[in-house]
């Protein structure tokens, strides 16, 4: 029983950090902050995380990494067409934004933008979770006739141009840069596909 509890409050800890991560960045929050949204006892962090904060930060990347990539491989299972996968993941990550009035983005660019340069395990991290996302975006194009090569340029062109755009529409409070987003890349990979 004890582990099971002892599990729950490590998983509350890694969430409570990727929510503030979004929200106030890497920088931006205490642990004490983390503790408290966590609702978990103080001591409860350095017995889980002993590393302190940057073991956290590293396991709350691999978390929003996991769901995202999540996000891209149950899009595609459920879609024919391309477009329809692009259009799946658009629409989740508008609700997102908007449902947290602009406040919540992608953890993984905003701790890249922050720490990169400040922490060689956070940027491995950082660029371990987009080649997650890159790959099985890759292997899907695969599937679809484009060569490894082509299809690995193409997905490092879609994440890049949808991570780009959280983040214009972030700062313009609007998931119009998101649906210009969408649009362009549908009719990139229908061209494509032509």
């Amino acid at each position: 029983m004890t582990g099971t509890k002892g599990a729950q409050t490590s998983a509350r800890l890694v969430e409570s950090m990727l929510e503030l991560i979004q929200a106030r960045g890497y920088s931006g929050t205490g642990l004490a902050t983390v503790t408290e949204h966590a609702q978990a006892p103080k001591g409860s962090l350095y017995f889980h995380f002993p590393e302190g904060k940057e073991a956290l930060g590293l396991k709350a990347i691999e978390l929003a990494a996991d769901r995202f990539r999540s996000l891209i491989a149950d899009s595609a299972m459920e879609s024919e067409r391309p477009s329809e996968v692009i259009g799946r993941v658009i629409d989740v990550l508008a609700g997102l934004l908007t449902d947290s009035d602009f406040q919540l983005g992608c953890p993984v660019s905003v701790m890249t933008l922050e720490m990169g340069a400040q922490s060689e395990r956070l940027r491995d991290a950082c660029a371990n979770a987009f080649d997650s996302w890159i790959t099985p975006v890759a292997e899907y194009l695969t599937a679809l006739g484009r060569t490894p090569d082509a299809a690995r340029t193409l997905a490092t062109a879609v994440v890049s141009m949808v991570e780009g755009a959280v983040i214009v529409s972030r700062a313009q409070r609007s998931v119009e840069p998101l649906r210009c987003a969408a649009r362009t890349l549908t009719g990139l990979l229908e061209a494509e596909a032509a």
